[in-house]
């Protein structure tokens, strides 16, 4: 048999994986008729290539895959013109005809692009393929600003891209919200603020009407109010459309729609023609995810080799992305159409989140949801939704944050039928997760090698993993923990065999406990538990090449190669002639200089040789190092308190300087951040740290396991109406327990997400002492802040670790790749461009 295949994308190269696989694969040649001149590359993924990814890094085709199958011969460049189907051939458009058996049409999309009068003005692009892109970079270097003309998945995902070229950035929206199919009007709201927060102005509510030249710009985008904007560049991402038109030229049954009408075997009004993904039109539908695409394609593969029982049956459009680094997820009902339906909703105006969910009118199925700017909880939903899992008896819960130690909602991965499907790319159930398990499959490698669950888009990695363990351990299987190959323990069994053992470097580690020379994972590791329990300088020679990068050079490492200073500034305390030294130092070597979330002054653009002159003349006004480069406190946020608000209940920020003087320095599996609130009004944000203080008329409040960040999570109420002693008593015992017993680079969240126990164990080891552990664990944290010493003071008082902060080894010549320039009154790194127009 003979097939042709027009169109290599996506869902093409799924065909021809499926095809491979299937039983009838040496029966078969496929002709793939490729128009682009590259093979099929990853288009979920495309805005990374703004972010350095080549062509080549997003390409799906396996190495060796077309000489693996050489019945598969693929032809790029080569654009199918017309379909003749009296005589089953496809002709090219350069005139070759191409005889097929059986025709698969997967031609996918083209950008809609409004008839505009201006639209094919130059600098004027479409956002689909990587030439697309590849001419969006040519503008980015001549202009200043862009506008992305549609505010969906795509547009933003452009936007995203423009700003990454250092445009300023708009998208202008047709709908009152962005993303208007996929979020309510609620979460739209959240969504805009958050997008605009980032630096990309929103325009809802605008319909361009034309498109002419600007005074301050290229472009001017008039809208039908009669308001306009102007911009340098412009690009076109108003949604998709069918690339249906060889199905029209060879007359097959069009949706209303567009797109080619196809039966639940992919069949379209010709029994020898299929088509499958964007062009496909099913039951008047038609399907912009890639997940339906690569169910099309299993489908045909089966069906055009035999097997009549495959049938497609539509696809869940559930989404959940990550769109300018904010969560954004849609499931099921997401607009609550559902007659009698009700909702529940929970949203947080302050840390811009947003959650809904949808439920049967008796209230025990879940129906849809939406979820912005946190997402953690969609794996959960979806599989409620899919499975038709019954709701919890306060399904409120599912979305609401934990807090008083009321434990999130949930379903454990032994709640899902054997059918759930966990990953939707690949249409991997949680049965066929649990049979490769007992196949010997145990590690996340094993399951994508032999599933594929989790090896197109990812998203469904955490609930693979979940589903793999949990039956790991229903099989009597040991759940491996490993920090790495080179030693059979997990963090906390490391720790413990350095405490007890009296190990005190990493060669002696090795030697007792591990094998092989060490790597990047197991050393920092080590070197932090090191720290913790030791508190040795981090830059001796024995443990130095232990280091990060951040740590070696005690500095944040820029994406220019340049580092960041970071002066302490307890509870974000400075005198007077503190700001004028760091003034100073920032003006004397030319460095950026910005205030900080946690309420200090951070100073950028300091070259690797300028770091200890630089710290020498901070230490010399008083400053210590700020910790800004290690696992380790960074800082105490604070309010004025009492001493200067009215409305403080007690001294804030006096028990912020000294909560950071008694903490600074001590290095743990992840960064530690504190807040402390003068009253419940919460100016310091203490309930979204790992540790956070308010006061209150009895005393102090204890939070525990809050964070911000890409999963932000509300800290925990831990004990109530503390007198200081005991504040710093129970502060002691938490981080010291967070130390001893957290994996590698887990947060205090996710180490408190989970804890066997939750909140009330974790209340019973620091408040009830049940393990006998407080005392022990009370002088640990003792003899780390008895053994403190400012990292950057030795440093610049030891001769052979100064030596270490030079650009070359036998040069003290400044590194030459380091190149800057003034925006806003500031420096800031030269991009690609900037730095050939500077001068030799």
């Amino acid at each position: 048999m003979h097939i042709v295949l027009i169109g290599h994308g996506m869902v093409g190269q799924k065909f021809l994986e499926s095809l491979a696989e299937g039983p009838a694969a040496a029966d078969v040649q496929v002709t793939v008729l490729c128009e682009e001149p590259r093979p099929a590359y990853d288009r979920v993924h495309l805005s990374e290539f703004f972010s350095g990814k080549t062509a080549e890094d997003l390409s799906l085709v396996p190495a060796g895959f077309f000489e693996k199958y050489p019945a598969f011969q693929l032809r790029l460049a080569a654009k199918a013109t017309a379909i003749e189907r009296r005589d089953n051939t496809v002709t090219l458009a350069d005139g070759e005809v191409v005889h097929y058996d059986k025709l698969v049409l997967a031609t996918g999309s083209y950008p809609f692009v409004p008839s505009v009068p201006g639209r094919d003005r130059p600098h004027c692009h479409v956002y689909r393929t990587i030439e697309d892109l590849e001419a969006m970079q040519a503008s980015g270097k001549v202009c200043k600003s862009g506008v992305v003309i549609g505010g969906g998945l795509l547009g933003l995902e452009c936007a995203k891209a423009l700003r990454d070229m250092g445009l300023q950035t708009h998208v202008v929206e047709f709908a009152p919200r962005l993303m208007a199919v996929q979020v309510d009007e609620g979460g739209g709201r959240v969504l805009r603020e958050k997008i605009e927060a980032l630096g990309v102005q929103v325009h809802t509510n605008r319909n361009t009407v034309e498109i002419v030249d600007g005074a301050t710009a290229r472009h001017r985008l008039v809208f039908t109010d009669g308001t306009w904007l102007e911009t340098d560049m412009l690009v076109f991402s108003a949604g998709i459309r069918p690339r249906d038109e060889l199905g029209r030229q060879s007359v097959l049954a069009i949706g209303p729609r567009g797109g080619v009408v196809i039966d639940d075997h992919c069949l379209t009004s010709d029994r020898n023609i299929y088509a499958i993904g964007e062009v496909a039109s099913w039951r008047e539908q038609t399907f912009g995810l890639v997940a339906p695409g690569y169910d099309m394609a299993r489908i045909v593969a089966r069906h055009i080799t035999g097997d009549t029982e495959a049938l497609f049956g539509g696809a869940d459009m559930s989404t959940k992305l990550k769109l300018m680094g904010v969560d954004v997820a849609s499931i099921g009902d997401a607009h609550g159409k559902t007659p009698k339906c009700r909702s529940y909703q929970f949203v947080d105006e302050r840390k811009q989140i947003y959650k809904k969910i949808v439920v049967s009118e008796d209230g025990q199925f879940l129906l849809g949801a939406v979820l912005v700017g946190a997402a953690e909880e969609y794996g959960t939903l979806l599989q409620m939704a899919l499975n038709g899992i019954k709701l919890p008896a306060d399904p409120e819960f599912l979305i609401l944050p934990s807090s008083d130690g009321k434990a999130a909602v949930g379903i454990g991965p032994d709640a899902l039928p054997d059918s759930a499907q966990l990953c939707s790319c690949n249409n991997v159930t949680k049965g066929q997760i649990c049979a490769a398990v007992g196949e010997g499959c145990t590690t996340m490698g094993d399951i994508k090698a032999c599933t594929k669950a989790g090896a197109t888009c990812g998203g469904c990695v955490p609930l693979v993993t979940q589903v793999m363990k949990f039956e790991m351990a229903k099989r009597g299987m040991a759940v491996n923990n490993h920090i790495c190959e080179h030693f059979p323990h997990s963090r906390q069994e490391l720790y413990h065999l350095i405490r007890v053992g009296g190990i005190k470097s990493f060669s002696e580690l090795l030697a007792k406990h591990g094998t092989g020379l060490g790597c990047d994972i197991c050393k920092p590791a080590a070197a932090s538990i090191l720290a913790s329990c030791w508190n040795d300088f981090v830059l001796k020679p024995d443990l130095a090449a232990l280091q990060d990068s951040n740590d070696y050079f005690l500095g944040n490492i820029q994406k220019d190669g340049s580092y960041s200073v970071v002066p302490r500034m307890p509870g974000g305390e400075v005198t007077p002639d503190g700001l004028i030294a760091v003034g100073q130092v920032a003006k004397k070597y030319g460095l950026y200089t910005k205030i900080t979330g946690g309420a200090r002054v951070d100073m950028f653009g300091a070259r690797v040789e300028q770091l200890p002159f630089i710290w020498e003349e901070l230490i010399a006004a008083g400053f210590e190092s700020g910790h800004a480069y290690g696992k380790s406190l960074r800082t105490v946020k604070s309010c004025v308190g009492s001493t200067w608000c009215r409305y403080g209940v007690d001294d804030s920020v006096g028990l912020a300087v000294e909560i950071e003087n008694r903490y600074k320095g001590l290095r743990a599996p992840h960064k530690i951040k504190f807040g402390v609130s003068g009253c419940t009004r919460e100016c310091a944000e203490a309930q979204g740290k790992d540790v956070g203080v308010i006061a209150t008329d009895k005393g102090w409040n204890l939070y525990v396991c809050g964070n911000g960040g890409m999963k932000p999570r509300h800290a925990e109420l831990i004990a109530s109406d503390l007198s200081k002693t005991d504040l710093i008593k129970y502060i002691d015992r938490f981080l010291m327990f967070y130390v001893r017993t957290a994996d590698r680079l887990q947060r205090t969240s996710t180490w408190r997400d989970n804890m066997e126990g939750g909140l009330d164990y974790l209340r019973d080891v620091v408040i009830n002492d049940t393990l006998g552990l407080g005392a022990e664990l009370e002088a640990q944290m003792q003899a780390v802040v008895d053994t403190y010493q400012c990292e950057w003071k030795t440093a610049v008082t030891t001769p052979e670790v100064r030596q270490r902060f030079r650009s070359f080894v036998n040069s003290d010549k400044a590194d030459e790749q380091i190149v800057f320039v003034e925006e806003r009154g500031q420096i800031r790194p030269a991009r690609a461009e900037e730095r050939e127009e500077q001068p030799a």
